[in-house]
């Protein structure tokens, strides 16, 4: 009799126990699509996972970055030029997603606040919680910074994340994760021009890049669901930082990992290159060559005009100028095949390159499509400024 009434429950619970492990392996086959690119393969085990845990709030979050990172994809902004130079990243042209990813973006990030607040309101020190419901305010934070240039908003959401996951690492001092986004806010309030900086203070974040940067290696080194993406921001914050060299064994082991990946090759190359030592630099775009030739996996979707603007960009800065001026106008020749940042950036060195040559009027040109290609990009800015007075390279 009691095996008969406790049996209903057991299974129940082998059920449960059976649809969490179920979701696991989605979310691990997910995550392994989303650092390879596979952004659509990742919406899609993410969205079963859902299906099988609906009411897991890190599942949501996963699939509204995913939803995110595949625009950003697509408008080709996850090469860390979006952080490189001098805080370029406020600069940058908006993102353009459709109202209906925007819409179901927002909605993701809303069912996962819902779903911890939730859990909250019965616990309130329920870490996992705090921790998911940190994540969801990043996520929008992000979106808001990236996406909608809204520097308030963003600020609002950051600083509600970092309130949240600054109470698990009160209520777990062994809570390495937690730690990124409070590396990050660091980090990121510790580069911004006076102005916003003073934003961060009212909010209560001071901003300290170097430790910002300690606290982002910490979590590379040591945390759990946050290494990989520890990782990333490393490369992009040494890239920013002028450390190109230190960069290069952690995209190296990205690269290991995420053999699909194109765009980690792209940044090594660029690594290099930034550290002087343009054969290692060119040598990997050898190697990109190879792999999108023999039609390795992964390198069919890497368009042989990123590979045409990776090489001719080193050349340009290593003066092989007739080099990198026939790179360069294999890109222009597609523009409209490439994204906007890419495009506008090969019309500026070409300009950049007659100057150089001397050749004043096809340099103008160039400068004048760089701006009609993409008004708003910084490299058509740059291009405004060279038509008054010609480029000059030290």
């Amino acid at each position: 009799m009691i095996v008969r009434l406790w049996l209903p429950a057991l299974l129940a619970l082998a059920s449960c126990v059976a649809s969490l492990s179920a979701a696991e392996s989605l979310v691990d086959q997910g995550f392994d699509h989303f650092y390879n690119l596979e952004y659509e393969r990742a919406i899609a085990a993410f969205e079963q996972a859902i299906a099988q845990s609906p009411d897991s709030p890190d599942l949501h979050n996963h699939l509204a970055q995913t939803l995110v990172f595949r625009e950003m994809f697509r408008d080709g902004a996850l090469e860390s030029e979006l952080v490189s130079g001098d805080n370029s990243f406020l600069r940058r042209p908006k993102l353009n997603p459709s109202p209906e990813t925007e819409r179901r973006f927002l909605d993701e990030v809303a069912k996962a606040m819902a779903l911890s607040q939730a859990r909250l309101n019965r616990n309130p020190n329920d870490t996992g919680a705090m921790y998911s419901l940190g994540i969801s305010y990043g996520l929008r934070a992000n979106y808001y910074w990236v996406v909608k240039k809204s520097w308030r908003d963003s600020l609002r959401d950051a600083t509600a994340a970092r309130k949240l996951h600054n109470r698990i690492t009160e209520l777990e001092p062994a809570n390495v994760d937690a730690r990124l986004v409070q590396g990050l806010h660091d980090y990121i309030v510790g580069s911004l021009p006076l102005v916003y900086r003073m934003l961060g203070l009212v909010a209560g974040i001071h901003g300290d890049k170097e430790k910002g940067i300690r606290t982002i290696q910490d979590v590379a080194h040591h945390g759990r669901l946050n290494r990989v993406d520890a990782e990333i921001f490393l490369c992009a914050l040494y890239r920013r930082e002028n450390q190109p060299l230190t960069a290069v064994p952690l995209i190296e082991d990205l690269i290991r990992r995420f053999p699909r990946n194109f765009l980690l090759r792209l940044e090594l190359s660029q690594m290099y290159s930034l550290a002087g030592d343009g054969v290692r630099a060119l040598a990997v775009v050898d190697e990109l060559k190879k792999l999108k030739t023999s039609q390795a996996p992964g390198y069919d979707r890497l368009p042989w005009e990123k590979i045409y603007f990776q090489q001719g960009t080193i050349e340009f800065w290593y003066r092989d100028l007739d080099g990198a001026l026939e790179n360069l106008q294999k890109v222009t020749a597609s523009a409209q095949e490439i994204d906007l940042n890419t495009g506008a950036l090969a019309y500026l060195r070409i300009g950049q390159i007659y100057d150089m040559k001397d050749l004043r009027a096809q340099a103008l040109q160039a400068y004048r499509q760089c701006i009609a290609f993409a008004p708003e990009a910084a490299a058509a800015q740059e291009s405004r400024k060279y038509l008054t007075a010609p480029y000059r390279r030290l």
